[in-house]
């Protein structure tokens, strides 16, 4: 009895992954039924909002990032600074993870970067179905206690 050659497993798993015309991925279980993309934009929400959930992340974002962001912030209509300090890369399959981080005073960098990136890997894959390749961390600045706006409530050393 002869079989065929080819599979519907090996059919599959020969067919190129799709994607939009703007480069999202396609995520497709069943073809059937339909297809999904992700854009990057919620990819980048994702990761900045699982970064965020970290403790000893202040913030995120370098200092010019920061700046537009507050500006942006006090525009009506202008939405949110979710994503400042974080870029993304979104593939057919795959995502990679830049963020910039403000780091609390005391806390330990390298805990709080482990963390960042576990909490994102673990919240993206989990999210999107995308596997995160990698999650690249640049602390750009440690946010001191005094630095909340606040005077301080001693008096001054010169009268």
């Amino acid at each position: 009895m002869a079989q065929s050659g080819t599979s519907k497993a090996d059919s599959e798993t020969t067919k190129a992954p799709a994607t939009t015309s703007a480069g999202a991925p396609v995520l497709n279980e069943d073809e059937s039924t339909g297809k999904t993309t992700i854009a990057s934009s919620v990819v980048q929400k994702v990761a900045g909002m699982a970064a965020r959930e970290v403790s000893g992340v202040h913030e995120l974002g370098g200092g010019v990032s920061r700046a537009f962001g507050a500006l942006r912030e006090r525009i009506p209509g202008s939405g949110t600074a979710a994503t400042a300090g974080v870029a993304v890369e979104v593939g057919e399959k795959q995502a990679a993870v830049d963020l910039d981080l403000v780091v609390e005073y005391g806390a330990r960098i390298v805990d709080v970067a482990k963390a960042v990136r576990r909490n994102v890997i673990t919240t993206l894959e989990q999210i999107t179905g995308l596997e995160v390749i990698e999650v690249n961390i640049a602390v750009n600045d440690i946010h001191l206690p005094d630095q909340d706006g606040e005077e301080s409530d001693t008096s001054p050393r010169v009268e």
